[in-house]
């Protein structure tokens, strides 16, 4: 994907300056975009056949620009008159929005390590035809056949029963600047880098907590202004009275340490270095006590940080208790993902052998009935598949896609 391309004009009076003539002022509009991109890994793709004509799977929304987009991935196909005979791709406008203007790539990845990727993209035609204009949410671009099903079946884009596409977004931004008298570089914000070294220095702490047997100091006012608990917990009307010495229940130090790490230095720990261990496993289960203390002290973003390293971590081992946390604690991305990932057939078994399953159906009952729904669903799909698998299929004409602007 290229560097956002950047158009100057600039515009001042064509006659010359004289002493008596008033100051000759300037402009400049600037126009660029602002690039992102967004992978999207399809598996099983052999279940998803049959789904139907103008059917799709979406990629979870992404943000570029402002804006939310999603990937829509066709495996019948969107159009009904080339009868299932191509594989559709396209990108959506997933947010409000009205004339947005943007640049598209979308890439189907070849998994031979050839490097010969299937690329269409409207970046390299900027220059000719200028960004394409999507009208509101649900507008489109993309291709109708963007790949011939029988041809992409035996090739090396499909591998293990998956996909691996990628979409590129440049949204178009315009704006004006004046004239700059002087131009000096700002460094990043450090807030975090003297508040992390007011936690390891220990000056001016004034309150305590002893967790599992082990003490940490800490500063009343900065525990505060982070979290909206440590705030009720030291100033508000129920107050503790006893700062030297506040007891933390129901945690273990060294999730309380992390806890503090993140409040003064606004970033986690390494995990592996406060585990002790260079294990996967700590990891996670490092995150999965961390977002329940988040949650417990009204850190949002913390939550938010630890629900993403657990949906990029699921694993047979810890997924029934990672999926019990995200019940409780009202994470909804982290159990769908963790639904998802129990409910495919080559793991259901292995899940429902760990002590962690045994937990989830004590702790959630309630979450068994929405995982026999996942089942059933793959099921479906399965069932379909085998179904049409053999039907004969007719040949478009047209390789080429074509660019559609459609509601959803």
């Amino acid at each position: 994907m290229g560097m956002g391309r950047v158009y100057r004009e600039t515009s001042k009076p064509s006659s010359s300056s004289s002493p008596s003539s008033p100051p000759v002022t300037t402009s400049t509009s600037i126009t660029e975009t602002v690039n992102g991109s967004h992978d999207f890994k399809i598996t099983g793709y052999s279940l998803s056949k049959g789904i139907g004509i103008g059917k799709y799977i979406a990629s979870e929304t992404f943000m570029v620009g402002g804006y939310s987009w999603a990937i829509y991935f066709y495996p019948d196909g969107k159009s009904v008159e080339d009868n299932a005979a191509y594989v559709s791709l396209f990108i959506a406008l997933a947010s409000e929005g009205t004339d947005v203007r943007a640049l598209f790539e979308l890439t189907l990845f070849d998994q031979s390590g050839k490097e010969r990727h299937k690329v269409h993209t409207h970046f390299g035609r900027a220059l000719e035809s200028g960004p394409y204009t999507l009208k509101y949410r649900g507008s489109m671009w993309g291709y109708k056949r963007f790949f011939k099903r029988t041809l992409l079946e035996t090739s090396d884009y499909l591998k293990d029963d998956c996909l691996s596409v990628s979409c590129s977004v440049g949204v178009v931004r315009s704006h004006t600047e004046g004239p700059k008298i002087y131009s000096t570089p700002v460094p990043p914000s450090d807030i975090g880098q003297h508040f992390g070294q007011l936690l390891e220095t220990g000056k001016g702490t004034d309150v305590n907590f002893e967790v599992n047997g082990e003490m940490f100091a800490a500063h009343k006012l900065v525990l505060a202004a982070r979290s909206p608990v440590f705030k009720a917990q030291l100033f508000g009307p129920m107050k503790d009275q006893n700062t030297q010495c506040i007891k933390v229940e129901d945690m273990e130090a060294p999730v309380f340490k992390a806890l503090l790490h993140f409040i003064y230095w606004d970033a986690l720990p390494d995990m592996e270095e406060l585990t002790g261990l260079n294990s996967k496993w700590a990891c996670t289960l490092m995150s999965q006590h961390l977002l329940a203390a988040a949650d417990r002290y009204g850190l949002e973003r913390l939550r938010l940080l630890c629900e993403s390293n657990l949906c990029d971590d699921v694993a047979i081992n810890t997924v029934a208790t990672t999926l019990a946390l995200a019940e409780q604690h009202h994470c909804f991305q982290l159990k769908s993902v963790c639904l998802k990932f129990v409910a495919m057939p080559e793991n259901l078994r292995a899940v429902m052998q760990t002590d962690g399953f045994d937990y989830l159906k004590e702790s959630c009952p309630s979450i068994l009935t929405e995982l026999l729904e996942y089942v059933a669903t793959i099921s479906e799909h399965s069932v379909i598949a085998s179904k049409h698998g053999d039907e004969a299929l007719l040949d478009g004409s047209d390789v080429n896609g074509r660019r559609v602007k459609q509601r959803l």
